[in-house]
C-alpha cells in the first residue's frame, strides 16, 4: 500500500490485482460506508487512469432497489450522463486526465454517492403514466414497426433509447420527453450518436412542450429530427409519420 495526498484527503492506493488498485480515501456513504473507488489503466493511454468501481455501486444499490425497473433506469442513466459517468455491463467508470487525477475522483465519488442516495430515486414516486402510456402505444399499434425497448446503440455510452423502429430498412429512434431533465440527457444523447455517425431518424415525443425550459427546447429541437409535441398528435399521426419518412417523403 502507498500513501497518498489528494488534495485534503489521505488516501492509501493498495494493489487490487494485475493492472489495478484500490483507492483507500474516507469519502462515505450516508450509513459511513467507505465509497468503493478503484484505479486501473486506461484503454485512452498514459495520459489518463481509469476511475472505476468494478460493480460494486449498482450491487449496492440492489439490495435496496430494483434498478433495472424502467423508471429506475432512467432515474440511473441521468444521474450517470449528468456527471459524465459511464456504465459498462455494470461497471461505473470514468477516464481521467492524469494530471487531473484528484479532480476525476471527486466527480466519480460524487455520482456514486448520488447514485447510492435514496432520495434522488425517491423523485420517481408520484409519476404520470405518460411513459407507461407511450410503451403500451408502441407495443401495439406500431407492432409492425418491430419495436425493440431500451436499445443501446452506443456500446460505451451509457444512455440508451427508449424504442428502436425499424420500416423499410430505415431505423427510427423514438425518445418520450417528460421534465427538462429528460429533455437535457436526450439531446446529448442525440450529439453522441450523431458524432458516431449512426445512421438512423429520431422521433421526441413530448408530455408537455410548453413545460420544458428555453435552453432545453433549443438543444432539443435543434438535434431532433421530428419533435411531436404531445401523446394525442403522435397517436393519431405516428403511423403515418414513419411510413411517410421511411419512404422519403419528408
Amino acid at each position: 500500500a502507498v500513501d497518498a495526498r489528494m488534495g485534503n484527503h489521505r488516501a492509501v492506493l493498495g494493489a487490487a490485482g494485475p493492472g489495478r488498485h484500490q483507492l483507500i480515501v474516507p469519502i462515505l456513504h450516508e450509513d459511513g460506508d467507505m465509497v468503493d473507488i478503484y484505479l486501473q489503466t486506461s484503454p485512452l493511454g498514459d495520459g489518463h487512469i481509469r476511475i472505476c468501481d468494478f460493480g460494486m455501486t449498482l450491487m449496492r444499490l440492489s439490495y435496496t432497489f430494483d434498478e433495472t425497473s424502467l423508471a429506475r433506469r432512467r432515474i440511473l442513466d441521468s444521474i450517470l450522463i449528468n456527471n459524465d459517468i459511464r456504465d459498462h455491463a455494470g461497471n461505473l467508470y470514468l477516464d481521467a486526465p492524469a494530471d487531473s487525477l484528484y479532480r476525476g475522483v471527486l466527480q466519480f465519488a460524487g455520482c456514486v454517492q448520488k447514485v447510492c442516495n435514496m432520495r434522488y430515486w425517491a423523485r420517481e414516486v408520484p409519476r404520470s403514466t405518460f411513459y407507461d402510456d407511450l410503451g403500451k402505444y408502441v407495443t401495439t399499434e406500431l407492432a409492425p414497426f418491430s419495436p425493440v425497448a431500451d436499445p443501446f446503440p452506443l456500446p460505451d455510452y451509457p444512455v440508451g433509447v427508449d424504442w428502436s423502429l425499424t420500416h423499410n430498412e430505415r431505423a427510427f429512434c423514438l425518445f418520450g420527453v417528460r421534465g427538462n431533465d429528460k429533455a437535457k440527457n436526450v439531446a446529448i444523447s442525440l450529439l453522441e450518436f450523431q458524432k458516431a455517425r449512426l445512421l438512423f431518424i429520431s422521433l421526441v415525443v413530448h408530455e408537455n412542450m410548453t413545460d420544458l425550459g428555453g435552453r432545453e427546447m433549443l438543444y432539443l429541437t435543434r438535434n431532433a429530427d421530428l419533435p411531436i409535441p404531445g401523446s394525442e398528435r403522435f397517436h393519431s399521426e405516428a403511423i403515418e409519420d414513419v411510413q411517410r419518412i421511411a419512404a422519403g417523403k419528408e
